[in-house]
């Protein structure tokens, strides 16, 4: 189901959903990173003005095309200036983020100690500064980042395709002593 109808997204679906074909988690990812790269790169993506439209208090999530057939989604992200995401993972769903418009700092995390319950210590694994047309994958189990906008004074949007719907992930909340506790978050989609 297409959400909106633009010729550049209906390009973009129809090029995703020979992409999700692809026999194994990674190839799929690394077809879908290669769609995202070039479409978003080529200009030939024309979102809707709404998707630009940041809320106040956190950053947007707002459906572009969910494909219950061949098992994906595509979600928009709208981030205001200073907002970002706590660590988190995907829910051991697939996930491929490109960014549209504006700049984002992706910091990267392995998990490296765990208590046997939901407590959990993680190791930076890398940063990277995406610009318009930079995509990245998270194949699980190298899931664990932080997405945040990497402007102070302008909007930033990011398109992700899930492997999956995206309902829920885990967030890491940090706790004093240099673990971080495990919760499971709901995640919706706003108007």
């Amino acid at each position: 189901m297409a959400i909106t109808e633009s010729a550049g997204v209906q390009d973009l679906i129809a090029k995703l959903d020979a992409a999700v074909r692809e026999d194994s988690a990674a190839t799929r990812a690394g077809a879908v990173k290669r769609i995202l790269a070039e479409t978003i790169k080529s200009g030939a993506l024309a979102l809707e003005p709404r998707f630009f439209v940041p809320r106040p208090d956190v950053y947007a999530r707002r459906l572009l095309h969910r494909d219950t057939t061949r098992g994906y989604t595509a979600v928009v992200m709208t981030w205001g200036p200073g907002q970002g995401t706590m660590l988190h993972d995907h829910a051991g769903i697939w996930c491929v983020e490109g960014t549209i418009a504006g700049e984002m700092d992706v910091l990267q995390y392995e998990i490296s100690e765990r208590d046997g319950g939901e407590r959990y210590r993680f190791a930076p694994r890398g940063r990277v500064r995406a610009l318009p047309g930079a995509s990245g994958a998270l194949i699980p189990p190298f899931e664990y980042h932080i997405l945040r906008n990497g402007l102070d004074d302008r909007v930033s949007v990011t398109l992700h395709v899930y492997g999956g719907e995206m309902d829920h992930c885990h967030v890491f909340a940090p706790e004093a002593d240099g673990w971080h506790r495990r919760l499971e978050r709901p995640l919706a989609y706003d108007a």
